[in-house]
């Protein structure tokens, strides 16, 4: 059968709206077992043409669409049969599998990639999207990912690295490696999302050095602690009341910065005074008895109409980010009225006071979520090592409020002085 022509689908099209009947028009030999046809239908109002990829395969005819004529013109629906279609028939392949199979370009993996942080409900992937966004305009968005090399890599992240900023150009060397680390993954994940295959053959970040890291030390002696506190219930600058909340039921309960920031109506139970995560930064669910003054302060906060205990000042929608967080902290410790700290520190204070008041490190641990490698701490249960948790949380909010009641006694003594 000879090759379709253009002319001879404009003819078709309209032998079809004047005769009313279906015409199926087929482009070249296909040897009984596939081809490329154009299916023209007359409708109510109007004509439709679609170009189908037809496979004959255990006696039974198969059919996929890959588009509509005109919008596909007769040379790309013959390319994209060719491309997709044409060697899964030659294999007798059904075409029902059949996708685009095309190397995915750069913006197809990182897009894809953030949307698997998206899906897994990881806070991070807003971060993630930011920067990827940013080193596929470098990269060249439509480039096949599979085309990037090392050098393109190191080339990009040289000039962050040179001027100063190496916490950024680890975190660009991260997220390039990861992207293409779920690429590869998902190469043959029946699970993915992405609508492309990448064809990777190796992670071009994969050999690029880790910026050294650097382990924090600095924790708060119980002076500082006592200043930060007071301060932070009644600062002596307009803040958004939230902040100043978060921080201290940060420093109170010594959990991750993310997941006191996101701290949502759902995940607290007032009744057993317990927060209760279902997914936190490890992966791993985690629920803590707070201290008691914690609970008091958690207490008199009215969540806002969305749930959240600490929402953005900007955005009541969302609660207050991490990022938002630290630059507050970042402010007051310029204008010196607080003592030099991060949100970090702060878990880290925790961590220091709490074992100065008596808690074992193995508690300390279990009530910050660090991973366990124990049979218990693999399977998730609210209650597990709840009674051992309570009794430090109680021991640690008689040592807080100590520390708290000590500094109000000297400042009376010194005053009456």
């Amino acid at each position: 059968m000879p090759s379709l022509t253009d002319g001879e689908i404009r003819r078709a099209l309209k032998q079809v709206e004047e005769t009313r009947k279906q015409q199926n028009l087929v482009d070249g030999e296909g040897h009984g077992t596939g081809r490329l046809v154009l299916v023209i239908k007359p409708m109510p109002t109007r004509v439709t043409a679609d170009w189908m990829a037809q496979q004959w395969r255990d006696q039974k005819r198969l059919k996929k669409k890959l588009g509509s004529y005109p919008s596909m013109g007769l040379s790309q629906a013959r390319e994209i049969f060719k491309r997709d279609f044409a060697d899964m028939i030659q294999k007798g392949r059904s075409i029902k599998i059949a996708g685009d199979t095309r190397p995915g370009t750069v913006a197809d993996l990182f897009e894809a990639y953030v949307a698997s942080l998206k899906a897994d409900g990881k806070p991070s992937w807003k971060e993630a999207e930011k920067g990827l966004n940013k080193i596929a305009d470098s990269l060249g968005r439509n480039r096949p990912a599979r085309d990037v090399e090392p050098d393109e890599i190191r080339d990009i992240i040289r000039p962050i690295y040179q001027r100063g900023k190496r916490s950024m150009a680890d975190h660009v060397r991260s997220y390039i490696r990861s992207a293409y680390s779920w690429g590869l993954k998902s190469e043959h994940d029946y699970r993915s999302t992405s609508v492309r295959r990448f064809r990777l053959i190796y992670n071009p970040a994969a050999g690029i050095p880790t910026e050294p890291k650097k382990v924090g030390t600095r924790w708060l002696d119980e002076e500082e602690f006592i200043r930060l506190y007071r301060w932070l219930e009644s600062p002596d600058a307009p803040v958004h009341p939230p902040y100043t909340r978060a921080v201290r039921i940060l420093m109170l309960t010594g959990q991750r910065v993310e997941e006191i920031a996101r701290l949502h109506v759902d995940q607290w139970d007032a009744a057993e005074r317990i927060i209760d995560w279902s997914k936190t930064k490890n992966g791993k669910p985690h629920a803590i008895p707070v201290p008691k003054i914690a609970a008091e302060l958690i207490g008199s906060i009215k969540p806002n109409d969305f749930g959240w205990f600490f929402p953005s000042a900007t955005d009541p929608s969302k609660p207050v980010s991490h990022g938002t967080l630290y630059s507050f902290m970042w402010r007051q410790r310029d204008r010196e009225v607080i003592p030099v700290v991060t949100n970090r520190d702060l878990r880290r204070t925790w961590k220091t006071l709490a074992g100065k008041a008596g808690l074992s490190k193995e508690i300390r641990d279990r009530l910050q979520n660090h991973t366990l490698q124990d049979v218990s701490s693999k399977s998730y249960d609210r209650w597990n090592y709840m009674p051992e948790k309570r009794a430090a949380m109680a021991r640690w909010d008689n040592f807080v409020r100590e520390i708290l009641m000590k500094k109000k006694r000297k400042a009376a003594l010194e005053e009456a002085a």
